[in-house]
């Protein structure tokens, strides 16, 4: 039929739509001929040779016809991120899109409601390098309501699929690729647990291809460490559905890291891949479902068990305890004076705590940023004075470092931050007969002595400035010796406040 030969042309090469593959996607009216009645078991005949129904329903709604074999035995799973090339036409062959005509793949998160029913569908079957068509009926396409002004209401559409790339789905917070998720299957409904949340789960962990760990366990996420779980697949968790089954691929940032896992005999810095069943959990309660009484007494004990996981040097876990502090505490307002003391005794110890596991970690702009949160609460806080500075003395901000010691010193007879001051001076001499030197070869190069003379000069003057405040640095008793055993043990500590 022309229809037939139109519809044909526009998917050439690749395809070629049968007159009965077409005959049985049309959209019958609720009143059929008594012929077309006799017709229907002919026409289904041919469907099944022509192409298969995937429809879940089996309503003949989706029907695939493989044009070309793909490579290998993986199909894309729910939430796998694909890439495409297809081109779609209507019964009468009239082409209303193609990716192939703007010269770019089309991208999607599989089962996740970007694309049409019939889309989510059939990509799930499909291989790296297959091409087929699939024919879908309204209820799987547009519906009655169309998409004009080319794809009228109630309209059976033909496409033609090329699979080029399949990507796991990367739940990891910097989205670099070391937490990647593919779902088996999907879960029962929308909620997820949250942070604080108890799971039960079943996992097998993989590495290499060696199965190290396969249980039931139970536990509250933010805790899953005490039980060898790692961090990577607590984050997973929180973006699972109660019955979903998925399997978890993890970078070592997210694993067991560059120490491994002596228990389960993991090597340093090795992936993990994980099969992970979310059997059940209840929600821990969120911020605003609790009254400031639950938040501070709830805060008392994660602070307890920041300060645990600080100790055995699980810093990490340890900011994950004392950001709930801050989380739960910082907008609360309206406050009795009592509960106000008690909150902000609680919010300065966790930003003090998340300021030096951030410093331990060597993550410095983020402990100086708590540094300043506990200044805020605090102004002359000697332990916020003191991160702060070695913070900033890390990042090579010598000036603003040797500041913040400055200031601690006028405040208290700090010995420790004296003896910062003395490593800041000699950083900033450093830096300047370095640039010194830059600027002698600079000069020597352009052969113009008057204004080298003249640099140098300025040089020599902030020379003899810092000199200047070494000596001054010096008579206070700051001699450049290593800190004292106690001070430095001092300076380390987390803070005490109850």
């Amino acid at each position: 039929s022309a229809i037939t030969r139109s519809a044909a042309a526009a998917l050439a090469p690749h395809t070629f739509i049968s007159p009965h593959l077409l005959q049985g996607c049309r959209l019958h009216t609720a009143t059929m001929t008594a012929g077309e009645e006799k017709a229907e078991p002919q026409v289904a005949e041919k469907e099944k040779e022509e192409g298969d129904d995937i429809s879940p329903k089996g309503d003949g709604g989706v029907l695939k016809l493989v044009k070309k074999e793909g490579t290998g035995d993986e199909t894309p799973m729910t939430g796998d991120k694909v890439s495409v090339h297809y081109t779609g036409v209507l019964l009468d062959g009239t082409k209303f899109d193609s990716s192939r005509d703007r010269d770019e793949y089309f991208t999607f998160d599989l089962g996740k409601g970007q694309v049409i029913k019939a889309w989510d569908i059939a990509v799930a079957t499909m291989k790296i390098g297959e091409i087929c068509q699939i024919i879908c009926k309204p209820e799987y396409a547009y519906g009655s309501a169309g998409s004009p002004p080319k794809i009228q209401p109630d309209a059976t559409l033909v496409f033609e699929i090329e699979l080029f790339e399949i990507k796991a789905e990367d739940l990891s917070q910097d989205e670099d690729g070391g937490i990647t998720r593919r779902i088996r299957k999907k879960g029962e409904s929308y909620s997820k647990p949250n942070e604080g949340a108890s799971v039960e789960i079943h996992l097998e962990g993989k590495c290499q291809g060696t199965i190290f760990d396969n249980r039931d366990v139970s536990f509250i996420i933010g805790d899953g460490e005490e039980l060898h779980i790692p961090p990577g697949i607590e984050k997973a968790l929180q973006d699972m559905e109660k019955g979903e089954e998925a399997i978890i691929s993890l970078k070592p940032k997210y694993g067991f890291g560059e120490a491994g896992n002596a228990k389960f005999n993991i090597p340093p810095s090795a992936n993990l891949v994980y099969e992970v069943v979310l059997k059940n959990f209840e929600k821990a309660k969120e911020s605003w479902e609790m009254n400031i009484e639950e938040k501070l007494e709830q805060s008392a004990i994660v602070k307890e068990k920041g300060t645990s996981y600080f100790k055995d040097g699980k810093y990490k876990q340890a900011t994950i305890h004392y950001k709930k502090i801050v989380s739960w505490l910082e907008h609360e307002s309206g406050q009795a004076e009592e509960s106000l003391k008690q909150s902000n005794a609680l919010r300065l110890a966790a930003h003090l705590n998340l300021a030096m596991c951030y410093i331990k970690m060597d993550e410095n702009l983020q402990a100086v940023e708590n540094c300043e949160k506990a200044l805020e609460l605090d102004a002359n806080n000697e332990k916020a004075l003191f991160r702060m500075g070695e913070a900033r003395l890390a990042m090579n901000d010598y000036e603003l470092a040797k500041a913040n010691f400055q200031k601690l010193v006028q405040l208290y007879p700090n010995k420790a931050a004296k003896v910062q001051i003395g490593i800041c001076q000699k950083k900033i001499k450093e830096q300047l007969d370095h640039e010194k030197k830059i600027y002698a070869k600079m000069f020597s190069k352009f052969g113009n002595s008057d204004t080298k003379e003249e640099v140098l000069k300025t040089k020599s003057e902030k020379d003899a400035t810092v000199e200047e405040e070494n000596k001054e640095n010096r008579d206070e008793g700051g001699k450049g010796e290593p800190m004292e055993t106690d001070t430095n043990q001092k300076s380390q500590e987390l803070d005490a406040t109850a």
